[in-house]
């Protein structure tokens, strides 16, 4: 579970303002407007970003004073940051550790990692030998093998076509059913929350308006913002 309780920031002329519970083992998707604060909620959660006031738990425990690397969290953004030099295995090792001097243990975690999404035969090529959809499954292994309950998604699959999109959904979300993560992913696309996401938080201006089972909140008719938001896409979808 992830708790954000009375947290407020400010970024430029924006105040910030969060209440929020994440269910345990979940998977939420964030949408709202462009500019309304959906990556500085992911980085409050991360710890890239501190609050003025307020508390984040996760898993029960106040983790508001600690840094990234001591929080339960790990993080994919939409630039996947693997690395031109390194070939496909060193880049999932990176998430064990920054050194590449891998235990018996964790080079096994690598390889079950990597057969998890599908890329064991790609282990000895780099990046550039591999496709766009192929290096995002690199940044997802790379964030199994942090074994951490928690994973953020900043829109990291919006340069991707809808069908390879999708695929990326499909691999995310069985990854989290296995593994009982928690998962937040900040997206564009009202298409991924439904057909991803078992809830769904509509942002705006700094705010979580509504955190509700993902139907329910797409089909909401008390939220007018949400409605100008999603406009053509849920007369025609829905």
């Amino acid at each position: 579970m992830i708790a954000l309780q009375s947290i407020t920031f400010r970024f430029e002329e924006m105040a910030m303002s969060f209440d929020a519970v994440f269910p345990p083992a979940s998977f939420t998707a964030v949408i709202g407007p462009s500019g309304g604060g959906k990556s500085t909620l992911l980085n409050l959660i991360a710890g890239f970003e501190t609050p003025l006031s307020g508390r984040v738990l996760i898993g029960g425990a106040d983790v508001t004073a600690l840094p990234p690397d001591r929080r339960p969290v790990s993080m994919i953004f939409q630039d996947h940051n693997v690395f031109a030099h390194l070939d496909v295995a060193r880049n999932v090792a990176l998430g064990i550790a920054p050194t590449l001097k891998l235990a018996p243990e964790d080079r096994r975690r690598v390889e079950a990692a990597l057969a998890d999404v599908g890329l064991s035969a790609l282990a000895s090529r780099k990046p550039g030998e591999i496709s766009g959809g192929e290096r995002q499954r690199v940044a997802i292994a790379r964030a199994l093998v942090r074994e951490r309950p928690v994973l953020l998604l900043d829109e990291p699959f919006a340069a991707l076509g809808p069908a390879l999109r999708r695929d990326m959904l499909d691999l995310v979300t069985s990854m989290q059913k296995a593994r009982g993560m928690t998962v937040v992913m900040v997206t564009h696309q009202p298409e991924d929350a439904r057909h991803a996401a078992s809830h769904t938080a509509y942002l705006e201006n700094g705010r979580i308006l509504a955190l509700r089972p993902t139907a329910e909140l797409l089909a909401a008719t008390d939220l007018p913002g949400l409605a100008a938001y999603l406009g053509d896409w849920r007369s025609g979808s829905l």
